[in-house]
C-alpha cells in the first residue's frame, strides 16, 4: 500500500462520486438478494448466481437481516424495499417462531431441523424488527415488543451483566457455554434500542459488555479477543482448537471480530455523548488499540493478500479462509476512525480495503458479493459457490456515509 500523503489531503468520505460510488453499490446488492425470497415466506441463503438451492427454506438470521437491510433500504426511497421488509416481518411474525415453547426457531420447521434456541439469532430478529419498526413496516413494532420481551427474560443476565448464550429444546437447559460473538452483535442491538424504543439502560448494558470482553480479556492478550468462555465466564482459550475454519464458533481470534468490535465501541462512545454522558477515556484506547492488532494479525499474516479468518494465540493464521464480511467490517471501521480521528492512516486503510473488495469480492458477471474464498481468492471448495447474505456489504455501503451516533436505523433516515 503506498503512503502519498498528498493525495489524501481530499477524504473519499467527503467526495460526492465516492459516495455516488457507495449509493450504486448498495441498491445493485439489494437488486440481487431480493432474489432470496420465499413464496412460502422469509427469505433462504442464495448460490453463487443468485438462485434458491433446491430444497431449501427460510432461515431466520438471514429473515432478521432482510428485514434490517430493506428496512433500511425503505427508509431511503428504494422502491419495493418496503414489501420485502414487510415480508420478512411477516415469515418472523409467524413461520418462524416457536408458537409451542416461545422463542424463534433457527429456520422453517418444515426444513430445519435445529430446535435450540440461540441468543445470536433472536438478536437478529430484534435487529430487523426494530429497523423495521422506525422504517413505520407493518406488525414491526408488535414484533419488537416480543422478542425483546424474551431476550429480556431468557438471554439478558442481570447478574452477569452480558448476555447468555442458548437453550435446549424447550427451555429446559441453559448451555454451560458463553460466547463473545452473540454479546459483540448484542452491543449491536443495544445501540439500535437505545435509540428506536428511547430507552438509554441499553446503552449501559452495552457499555458492561464491552467492558468485560474487551477491557477484561482481550487487551491483556495483546487486543486478540477471546470468543469462548465457560458458563461461569471463565476463559476457553482452546474451544474447538480442531475447528479454526467453523463459520460461528471458530477455534483462536477472529481479526473481523476486532474491526467488528472497535467500529462498535466508537459508535458506543459516541451514542453517549449526545445523550451527555461522559464515555470512560478507556473505551476509545481500547477501541484503537483493537483495531490495530486486527490489522497486525490478519491483513496478509499468512503472505498473501487480504485478511485471514482466524489466528492462533501467538497471531499465526489458523484458517487462512477470505471471508467477504470480516473485509467489510474492517472497511467500516476505517470509515468509523477515520470520522472519529481525521487521520491520514484510516483514510489510507479505508481506500486499500475498498480497492480490495472492488477487485476480489464484487461480482460483475453475475451479481452480489463473493462471499467465500480461499486464500488463493479462489471459491471456497470447503463451502461453495455461494452468496447468502446481504447484511455486512450492504452496511458498508451506508456507514462511512453516516454519523457514528445515533444508530443505523435513526441516522439512515437522513441520509
Amino acid at each position: 500500500m503506498t503512503d502519498n500523503t498528498h493525495a489524501l489531503s481530499r477524504r473519499w468520505l467527503d467526495a460526492e462520486t465516492h459516495h455516488h460510488w457507495l449509493t450504486r453499490e448498495g441498491l445493485k446488492l439489494l437488486d440481487f438478494h431480493r432474489q432470496a425470497r420465499l413464496d412460502t415466506g422469509g427469505f433462504a441463503p442464495l448460490d453463487g448466481d443468485g438462485r434458491i438451492p433446491n430444497g431449501a427454506g427460510a432461515d431466520t438470521m438471514i429473515t432478521g437481516r432482510m428485514a434490517h437491510s430493506y428496512g433500511l433500504a425503505a427508509m431511503q426511497g428504494v422502491p419495493g424495499a418496503a414489501s420485502l421488509a414487510e415480508h420478512a416481518i411477516r415469515a418472523l411474525s409467524g413461520l418462524l417462531r416457536d408458537t409451542h415453547d416461545g422463542g424463534w426457531l433457527a429456520g422453517d420447521p418444515a426444513v430445519t431441523a435445529d430446535r435450540t434456541k440461540q441468543c445470536y439469532l433472536h438478536h437478529f430478529v430484534a435487529l430487523g424488527a426494530a429497523t423495521a419498526t422506525q422504517a413505520g413496516i407493518p406488525g414491526a413494532a408488535v414484533l419488537l415488543d416480543e422478542v425483546v420481551e424474551v431476550i429480556e427474560t431468557r438471554f439478558w443476565s442481570e447478574n452477569e451483566q452480558a448476555f447468555v448464550e442458548s437453550y435446549a429444546l424447550g427451555w429446559r437447559e441453559l448451555a454451560d457455554y458463553r460466547g463473545g460473538n452473540s454479546n459483540m452483535h448484542g452491543v449491536e442491538l443495544c445501540l439500535a434500542l437505545a435509540d428506536v424504543r428511547d430507552e438509554p439502560h441499553w446503552l449501559d448494558r452495552a457499555l458492561a459488555i464491552v467492558e468485560r470482553l474487551i477491557h477484561r480479556h482481550a487487551a491483556p492478550r495483546d487486543y486478540r479477543i477471546l470468543e469462548h468462555f465457560h458458563g461461569d465466564w471463565s476463559e476457553w482459550p482452546g474451544f474447538n482448537a480442531e475447528q479454526p475454519h467453523h463459520d460461528f464458533y471458530p477455534y483462536g481470534a477472529t481479526p473481523g471480530h476486532g474491526f467488528e468490535w472497535s467500529r462498535l465501541m466508537l459508535h458506543l462512545e459516541a451514542a453517549l455523548e449526545v445523550r451527555g454522558r461522559e464515555a470512560p477515556a478507556w473505551l476509545f484506547v481500547d477501541a484503537a488499540a483493537l483495531f490495530e492488532a486486527s490489522l497486525r494479525d490478519g491483513w496478509a499474516s499468512d503472505g498473501a493478500p487480504g485478511l485471514v479468518y482466524t489466528v492462533d494465540w501467538q497471531g499465526q493464521p489458523s484458517s487462512r479462509r477470505r471471508r467477504h464480511w470480516t473485509h467489510a467490517e474492517a472497511l467500516a471501521a476505517a470509515g468509523a476512525f477515520l470520522q472519529r480521528t481525521g487521520e491520514a492512516h484510516y483514510e489510507r486503510w479505508y481506500r486499500h480495503l475498498w480497492d480490495f473488495i472492488d477487485t476480489t469480492f464484487i461480482d460483475r458477471k453475475r451479481g452480489g458479493w463473493q462471499q467465500e474464498l480461499d486464500h488463493r481468492l479462489d471459491i471456497d471448495p470447503a463451502q461453495g459457490d455461494v452468496k447468502p447474505d446481504l447484511y455486512h456489504a450492504y452496511q458498508a455501503t451506508l456507514l462511512p456515509r453516516l454519523p457514528l451516533a445515533p444508530a443505523l436505523a435513526v441516522a439512515v433516515e437522513h441520509l
